[in-house]
């Protein structure tokens, strides 16, 4: 990227590259200035190994380790509970913080929000998610028989021909 470009032609193109790879990796500690400005934050406690890819210097490995406790209830309440996590320095991930969120969620809320696969999800658990009556379920069961897995969110929003306000509220129940 040209440094000499003024910052709201950087900005423009940064986010034009974003929008154009949704799994595009930072490259740089400006990035992540840049990405924060944007608006993009990482929910350290509900992010996918995906999202920690995104940082750059953290490998493959190390986001799966955090997904993976994040999900055994480990909760992370700020960059230090990462770099332990980690066994890095904090100074190593000090860069990352202004991409990173630290919200907290009880025992409740994220139980009341379970996420389901649709790919491998039988007729009574799709059932279980608000917003999924019975028609929709058997829609979801036959159009997967018929056509295979789902890809992602999209592939599911399209062969369904759900509306965005939809998959707006169901997404926080699907994970593919």
């Amino acid at each position: 990227m040209n440094k000499w470009l003024p910052l709201n032609l950087k900005l423009k193109q940064f986010r034009s590259k974003l929008l154009n790879d949704p799994y595009y990796r930072l490259q740089s500690g400006e990035e992540v200035q840049m990405a924060a400005q944007l608006g993009m934050c990482i929910d350290a406690n509900q992010a996918t190994v995906d999202d920690w890819l995104r940082l750059p210097g953290l490998s493959i490995h190390q986001g799966r380790t955090l997904v993976e406790l994040s999900k055994s209830g480990v909760k992370f309440y700020c960059i230090e509970d990462i770099a332990a996590a980690l066994s890095l320095p904090v100074q190593r991930l000090e860069p990352l913080k202004p991409l990173l969120n630290f919200s907290y969620y009880d025992e409740e809320s994220l139980a009341n929000t379970r996420q389901i696969n649709p790919n491998t999800a039988t007729l009574e658990n799709l059932l279980k998610i608000p917003l999924i009556d019975l028609a929709l379920a058997k829609a979801v069961i036959e159009n997967r028989l018929a056509h295979g897995s789902y890809r992602n969110l999209v592939d599911f929003q399209q062969r369904l021909e759900l509306p965005g306000d939809a998959i707006a509220q169901l997404m926080y129940y699907l994970r593919f």
